[in-house]
């Protein structure tokens, strides 16, 4: 039956108790201990049901127990308080203005397909969404102006259970929005706020609804509107669908409609930052924006949008990256090719590696990559990773020149660390490490806590969680209709005293999640060692078409059904933050076993950290800079292999051989008290070391001094005095490259001399042929470095040429000198490149000649 008119329905809250509704609104009640009590004080068990969900919690709370807390004094007290800090944390003076006090035009918009910002949010697929979640909460806590834009899915991603067999099934559950803790954003007569996006033969349109992080809001498009017709409406209601058009349709949203929403809400960002390639045709939606309000070309309006755009890559494996066929381009985005004045052929090529290539399909990090001025990987292997397998994009640049660089990912300390932890470090670090988590001094006050108290509160964390891992088990094997002797069997499993063991991330092949079930004979006498027990957790999802990744879960929860095997190793279905809060504060050793180097950063492992467990992990990712030796344990020492069955086979007996005669020895190794000392050691100094590192305080600070501001500056530089800069260096760009066909070097003279000593100046001088082009507009250098067996340079370095004065049909001479400073064989080169004040790095132009 069709409705006529749709209302909302809220529950009757009595004045004094308001204060939860303000609390519910703002997703800083997720990071903050007290106020979480709050709500769980509430009515526990209900709280848990409705996955922490403030809103939908609060309208399923009888009245008589509201109008019993409304008269309950310690209650009362206990709402203002925490209502106090939270209002507190909203006005206090941030770091970001007292580092930046005139910057009040500032603003990042920082796109993203997916927010993983709390279990009652489920909005999230994994790693990606909770780094962009955690983002937002350091954002919010430096006080950087910054807002999220996303898509609302009506349906999220899927719910996880297994068959009798062990094979992932998936289902989705509807999302109800008005019981959830969003806010349709409203214009000022009252009406629901919406944008239009194009899309083949229709308008769909979106509605806009605000979630708040802290600080910063976050807005998510949602087409499920009636006016959309049934397909449109479901745009939005999956995460990362298989079908290949509605993911399209998806990015063009999220993109196109998602920068269109902020207009529309009078927001201005002056910088945009792509979170993945998912969003990068809001680069395209901005373009058109400049061209029709600014009255720029798109020469000029692609320069403004570039020097303002940021693009983070996560991605290091080449087909992991979104593409788009080109007939579907044609058909979803010709309008903007032809509102740019370009050939089909020209528009594809900005989302090729090779732009002529019309057999290339188009790559969405491509394009972000094209309309980017500044690019990272997410940690410092995957930014050498990412170098190399975007290379092609910049074919006559040397490697360590392809302008992609890396800030390593961090995770919100607050959010992942347990409440008694928390507690722990208050008393021994002083509030501080909170405030301001990448101080390094105040991580080294780890050592002055009493080992016993250390590990009397892990041990805690270790009992909670195996108590959750028997009542979450026994709920799936009920509802799996295992036989009632089966899933009683449920309350047996795990021992609270032993070493347990934590395996939780996406079941892709590359994660090898099945690297220990190698040689199941050692697996079984390591686990059922009856003084020295081990026991390991696992937990994780396979996306729906990833049938290699359903058939590990398979394999892992068909050994774990053993019945020698039953009570130590344990998957759990259904993986989610809450779930992650449990392992990742509850296990002892965090695994993680990729195939290097196939492993963007991973920060499963950096939320163990903070809880005090060891990472045990091959060493790719965050890994490979975190790991130092002597704060947990690498498996192998970073080797690359072309036998991926070899590879296996080395990398499981290693990691075997790591936990029989290191870590289980060290964590049975007990004093008189009980206490594991050495262990205990290595917990402090994994805490110590790693803790004010890898938490985004730092990762969000870092983007923002390393590229958004100076992001900002240079856009303000080319914008000033209507755009001066911008017309000028899109015509200067312009003529260049029409010029640079003529550029070349024309010889290279260097003093016959074979042997130098160290600490001699070698003199350079080459002719450089320049066309129409003057010695300012051209950067000369001598490109050196060491020679290495397949007689190609490394180690290598630049340095500049001067032009001397003079320029005869065209030609210039250059001068210049290396330093001869380590001894070997040496060789150079010289090279030619356009130069320009305003240019954001050498590459931007794609323009190069070498000596021949």
């Amino acid at each position: 039956m069709k409705y006529i008119k749709a209302f909302n329905v809220i529950p009757t809250m009595p004045e004094k108790l308001k204060p939860l509704q303000e609390l519910a609104s703002n997703f800083w009640w997720g990071w903050n201990a007290d106020a979480f009590n709050v709500f769980r004080h509430i009515h526990p068990d209900q709280w848990t049901a409705v996955g922490h969900n403030p809103v939908k919690f609060l309208s399923q709370v009888s009245q008589e127990r509201l109008q019993e807390l409304s008269q309950d004094e310690g209650f009362l007290f206990n709402l203002s308080r925490v209502l106090e800090a939270c209002r507190g944390y909203m006005n206090r003076k941030s770091w970001f203005q007292t580092r930046w006090p005139n910057a009040q035009s500032f603003l990042v918009a920082y796109f993203s397909a997916e927010f993983g910002i709390n279990e009652g949010l489920p909005m999230y697929a994994g790693g990606l969404g909770v780094l962009a979640g955690d983002h937002l909460k350091s954002a919010s806590d430096l006080g950087v102006p910054l807002v999220g834009v996303g898509l609302a899915y009506s349906k999220g991603y899927f719910r996880q259970y297994l068959n009798q067999d062990g094979w992932q099934q998936e289902r989705y559950v509807e999302n109800d929005f008005y019981n959830m803790p969003m806010t349709l954003m409203r214009d000022g007569v009252g009406d629901v706020m919406a944008v239009d996006v194009e899309l083949p033969g229709r308008v769909v349109t979106s509605q806009i609804w605000k979630v708040q992080v802290g600080r910063v809001p976050l807005y998510l498009l949602d087409t499920n509107l009636p006016q959309n017709t049934p397909e449109d409406r479901n745009i939005t209601a999956q995460l990362y669908v298989g079908n290949a058009e509605i993911r399209l349709q998806q990015e063009i949203v999220l993109g196109i409609g998602g920068y269109r929403a902020l207009v529309k809400m009078g927001l201005q960002p002056t910088i945009t930052h792509m979170n993945e390639g998912h969003s990068a045709f809001l680069a395209l939606e901005r373009i058109a924006q400049h061209m029709d309000k600014d009255r720029m070309s798109y020469k000029e309006a692609k320069e403004l949008v570039a020097a303002s755009s940021l693009f983070t890559t996560h991605t290091p494996v080449s087909a992991g990256n979104e593409v788009v066929s080109n007939d579907m381009v044609e058909r979803y985005l010709s309008n903007y090719y032809r509102k740019f004045g370009m050939s089909s052929e020209e528009f594809y090529g900005l989302g090729r590696i090779n732009e002529t290539d019309p057999h290339e399909p188009f790559g969405m990090t491509v394009l972000a990559l094209k309309m980017s001025s500044r690019a990272n990987g997410v940690a410092k292997l995957h930014g050498v990773v990412s170098r190399k397998m975007w290379r092609g994009i910049w074919p006559q640049f040397p490697e360590s020149e392809i302008p992609i660089d890396h800030i390593t990912n961090g995770v919100h300390v607050n959010s992942w660390i347990s409440m008694e932890m928390s507690e722990l470090f208050d008393r021994y670090l002083g509030p501080r490490w909170l405030e301001e988590p990448g101080d390094q001094k105040i991580w080294e006050r780890i050592s002055e806590i009493p080992s016993a108290e250390l590990w009397r509160t892990h041990e805690r964390r270790r009992e909670r969680m195996v108590g959750y891992v028997r009542r979450r088990l026994r709920r799936q094997l009920q509802e799996r209709g295992c036989p009632h002797e089966e899933y009683e069997m449920a309350d047996q499993v795990l021992d609270p005293d032993a070493l347990t063991i934590g395996f939780a991330r996406r079941f892709a092949t590359y994660k090898r999640a099945t690297l220990l079930f190698k040689d199941l004979d050692r697996l079984t006498k390591l686990v059922t060692d009856k003084n020295h027990p081990v026991q390991i957790i696992f937990a994780g999802k396979a996306h729906p078409h990833d049938d290699p990744g359903k058939r590990l879960i398979q394999e892992v929860e068909r050994i774990s059904r053993r019945a020698d095997l039953r009570r130590h190793i344990v998957f759990l279905e259904d993986y989610d933050l809450n779930c992650a809060h449990y392992l990742v504060q509850g296990v002892d050793v965090w695994l993680n076993t990729p195939r290097r180097p196939m492993e963007a950063s991973g920060t499963s492992g950096m939320k163990a950290v903070f809880n005090g467990a060891i990472n045990l992990s091959i060493l790719d990712g965050w890994w490979d800079e975190g790991y130092n030796g002597k704060n947990g344990w690498a498996i192998g020492r970073g080797e690359d292999y072309t036998d991926t069955e070899y590879q296996d086979l080395i990398e499981s007996s290693a990691l075997f051989r790591i936990l029989e005669n290191e870590v289980v020895r060290l964590f049975y190794l007990r004093g008189p008290d009980d206490i594991p000392e050495h262990w205990v050691k290595l917990m402090k100094q994994s805490m110590t070391t790693l803790g004010p590192v890898f938490n985004t305080n730092r990762m969000v600070t870092e983007y923002t001094e390393k590229f958004y501001m100076p992001l900002t500056l240079r856009r303000d530089t080319l914008a000033a005095r209507q755009f001066e800069g911008i017309r000028e260096l899109a015509t200067w760009k312009a003529k260049v490259r029409e010029a640079w066909s003529g550029v070349k070097v024309e010889t290279v003279i260097v003093e016959p001399k074979h042997e130098w000593s160290v600490g001699a100046k070698l003199p350079v001088q080459a002719t450089i042929i320049l066309g129409r082009l003057t010695p300012k507009e051209v950067r000369v250098e001598i490109y050196f470095g060491q020679i290495d067996g397949n007689q190609n340079l490394y180690n290598t370095q630049t340095v500049a040429m001067t032009p001397e004065d003079g320029q005869q049909g065209g030609r210039v001479l250059f001068k210049g000198e290396i330093p001869c400073g380590s001894t070997g064989q040496h060789g150079l080169t010289v090279r030619v490149l356009p130069a320009h004040p305003n240019l954001a790095q050498r590459t931007e132009t794609n323009l190069i000649t070498w000596s021949e």
